[in-house]
């Protein structure tokens, strides 16, 4: 098997540690070489978060180069933007349809970019959820990282149960059920 690319994008609290967690016990779990890589950039204020999964027969590195990701996963729309052009060629862009201003768009210095998601479909297989909505349909906003991971897992070689098997393992005890449902709602969306 050759190497898998994944990279998850966001900013601070958003859960892109936890994600990258499941998508490490679920990559040794199948007896595959993982390396992780965390860059944080002032997270705990909203800043930009962005985390490498490399899996496969042997892994010598953890970070993914530009153009070599498999699948993108992120969870605003700005850090799609973003990281877009780490993404192979026939790779998967998996987007929370969320608007999160950073700092210079708060103080007025820039403008949110408009259309966004528009223009990364011309380019990229795009999948969008507006997360958020159906994570309160769930009864928890927090999950929302868990549905967009849903469909992610759905470009990629592992069964959903799996999945599961490792959220069960992952996850705080309390949270396993709305987790579960939570995956089970992304892994779903077509």
């Amino acid at each position: 098997m050759n190497t898998k690319n994944i990279m998850i994008v966001g900013v601070g609290g958003q859960g892109t540690l936890l994600t990258s967690r499941i998508l490490g016990g679920l990559t040794i779990s199948a007896g595959y070489d993982v390396k992780l890589s965390e860059v944080h950039g002032m997270a705990q204020r909203g800043g930009s978060v962005v985390t490498f999964v490399r899996y496969g027969e042997k892994v010598y590195e953890p970070i993914v180069e530009e153009g070599k990701a498999d699948v993108l996963i992120a969870f605003e729309k700005l850090e799609a933007l973003r990281y877009a052009h780490f993404l192979k060629e026939g790779g998967a862009i998996v987007v929370n349809d969320q608007q999160i201003d950073p700092m210079p768009v708060v103080i007025g210095a820039e403008k949110y970019p408009q259309n966004i998601l528009e223009e990364l479909s011309k380019n990229y297989r795009l999948f969008k959820v507006d997360a958020i909505t159906e994570a309160k349909k769930l009864g928890n906003s927090k999950v929302f990282n868990v549905i967009v991971l849903g469909i992610a897992a759905q470009h990629m070689e592992f069964s959903k149960e799996e999945w599961i098997s490792v959220i069960e393992n992952t996850v705080p005890a309390k949270t396993i059920d709305i987790n579960k449902k939570a995956f089970e709602l992304g892994y779903n969306i077509k």
